[in-house]
C-alpha cells in the first residue's frame, strides 16, 4: 500500500529561533538598502511606498476580509491622516511658500508638531471620523453600505479641496515642502508596528467575533456577540491605520493634494487585498510588494523597442498598465480565493512542503503513482461495471413489470370473455 505523507509540526523553541532569524534578515536587508549597499533609491522607494501599503492593505483587509464589512472608504481616511501630517509638519519659514493665495489661519500659522505627534493625531482623527459615520452606515448591508462609504470618501475630498477650506489646506493647490524621510527604518517599523498590533487584534476574542460576523451575522448574534458593536470597533481600528499609512504617505511623497485620494486609490487597495486573499495578512503584504514592484518594473513596455532598426509597434505607452492587468487576471483565474486564500504564513507549512517533495520523489520512484493511477482506474472500471449491473437490472425488472401487466390483461380479458 502506498505510504501516506503525515505533517509534522516544529517545536516553540526551532520557532522562536527561525522567527528571530527571519527578522533579523528583514533589519539587515532594511539597513542594506538604507546605505545603499544594495540597490537603488528607487529601489527603496519602491520599498517605501510597497510597505506603507501593507500597512493601509491590511487595515482595510480587517473590515473587508476578516469582519465581511464591504467597506470602499479607505482612501477619505487616508486623505485626513496625509493632511494632518502635511498640515502640522511644515516648517513655518515654507509656509509662506506653500500658502501664497490664501494665508494660512493665524490659529495654525505658528504651530509645528513632531512627525510621530501629527502621526499619532492624524491616524486618530481618521478613527473620529470613522466612530462618527459609522454609527448610521454600518446599519447598511452589502452593495448600499460600499456605496456609503465611497461616497464619505469623495466628500472628504471635496471637503478638503473646498475654497472656504483654503486657510487649512490650501484648497486644491494641496501641501508641498513636507519633510521626508530620512531613513527606511521609520516607514518599515511604523508599518510592521501597525500590522502586529491588528494581527494581535484578529487573533484576540474580538478578532475571533469579526471572523463570526463575516461567516454568519444571524448565528453570531444568537451567540451574544453584538454586531453593532464589533463592527464599530472594526471600521475604526482600520480608519485609525488607513490615516497612519495615509500621513506616511504624505511624508513619503512630500507633496499632496486632494486629487491624489481619488476612487481609483480605493480600488487599487480593493485589488491588493483581493489579490492576496480576503482574509490573510500575509497574502495582503506579499500582494502589496508585487503590485508596487510590478507596476514599477514593467515601465519598459511603455518606451518605444526596436529590432534590428524595426520599431516594434505595440511598445508604447499604457501598454505596462495592459500587461500588468492580464497578469492579475491571470493570478485570479488560476487563484480564485487569491495568492494565500485565508491561509497565513506559518513555519509548519514551510517546513511540510520542503518534506513533502523528497516525499514525492521517493514515491515516484516506488512507483506508487502508477499503482494509485491503475487503483483508480479499477475503481472507476468497477463502479462503471456496477452502475451498467443496475441499469440492466433496472431495465429488466421494467421489463418483467410490463410482461406481468400484459399476462394480468390477458386474463382479465379471458375471465371477461
Amino acid at each position: 500500500m502506498p505510504m501516506e505523507f503525515i505533517n509534522k509540526k516544529l517545536n516553540k523553541s526551532t520557532k522562536l529561533i527561525l522567527t528571530l532569524l527571519l527578522v533579523l534578515a528583514c533589519i539587515i536587508l532594511t539597513y542594506m538598502l538604507d546605505k545603499g549597499i544594495i540597490g537603488t533609491s528607487y529601489t527603496v522607494r519602491i520599498v517605501r511606498i510597497a510597505v506603507i501599503y501593507s500597512l493601509i492593505g491590511v487595515s482595510m483587509n480587517l473590515v473587508n476580509g476578516f469582519t465581511g464589512v464591504f467597506s470602499l472608504g479607505q482612501a477619505g481616511f487616508m486623505a485626513i491622516g496625509a493632511y494632518c501630517v502635511g498640515i502640522f509638519t511644515i516648517p513655518v519659514d515654507a509656509r509662506a511658500n506653500v500658502y501664497y493665495l490664501e494665508p494660512i489661519s493665524d490659529k495654525i500659522a505658528g504651530f509645528v508638531l513632531p512627525f510621530g505627534v501629527a502621526l499619532l493625531m492624524g491616524g486618530l482623527l481618521a478613527a473620529l471620523f470613522a466612530a462618527l459615520i459609522g454609527a448610521p452606515i454600518l446599519k447598511l448591508k452589502s452593495d448600499y453600505l460600499a456605496i456609503a462609504t465611497l461616497g464619505f470618501s469623495e466628500i472628504i475630498r471635496a471637503v478638503i479641496a473646498n475654497e472656504q477650506m483654503w486657510p487649512i489646506t490650501n484648497g486644491s493647490l494641496g501641501l508641498k515642502s513636507i519633510p521626508g524621510f530620512t531613513t527606511l527604518f521609520a516607514p518599515v517599523l511604523i508599518s510592521a508596528a501597525g500590522i502586529t498590533l491588528m494581527v494581535l487584534l484578529i487573533n484576540s476574542s474580538y478578532g475571533r467575533a469579526f471572523k463570526a460576523i463575516r461567516e454568519d451575522e444571524t448565528a453570531a448574534e444568537s451567540m451574544g456577540i453584538n454586531l453593532f458593536k464589533h463592527k464599530e470597533l472594526s471600521f475604526v481600528v482600520s480608519a485609525f491605520f488607513a490615516g497612519i499609512g495615509g500621513g506616511l504617505l504624505a511624508t513619503h511623497l512630500t507633496a499632496i493634494d486632494s486629487n491624489q485620494f481619488k476612487i481609483a486609490v480605493t480600488y487599487e487597495l480593493l485589488l491588493i487585498i483581493v489579490l492576496g486573499g480576503l482574509g490573510s495578512v500575509t497574502g495582503t503584504v506579499i500582494s502589496a510588494f508585487m503590485i508596487s514592484f510590478g507596476k514599477e518594473y514593467l515601465r519598459f513596455f511603455d518606451a518605444a523597442q526596436s529590432i534590428g532598426g524595426w520599431q516594434i509597434p505595440i511598445f508604447r505607452p499604457g501598454l505596462r498598465m495592459v500587461i500588468f492587468s492580464l497578469l492579475l487576471m491571470a493570478v485570479v483565474l488560476f487563484w480564485r480565493r487569491g495568492l494565500m486564500g485565508r491561509k497565513e504564513f506559518s513555519w509548519d507549512g514551510i517546513y511540510n512542503f520542503f518534506r513533502k517533495w523528497p516525499w514525492r520523489f521517493k514515491k515516484l520512484m516506488r512507483g506508487d503513482y502508477k499503482t494509485e493511477a491503475k487503483t483508480k482506474r479499477k475503481s472507476i472500471a468497477a463502479g462503471k461495471a456496477i452502475d451498467s449491473a443496475a441499469s440492466k437490472s433496472k431495465r429488466a425488472g421494467r421489463k418483467a413489470d410490463k410482461t406481468a401487466d400484459r399476462e394480468k390483461k390477458k386474463e382479465v380479458k379471458a375471465d371477461a370473455e
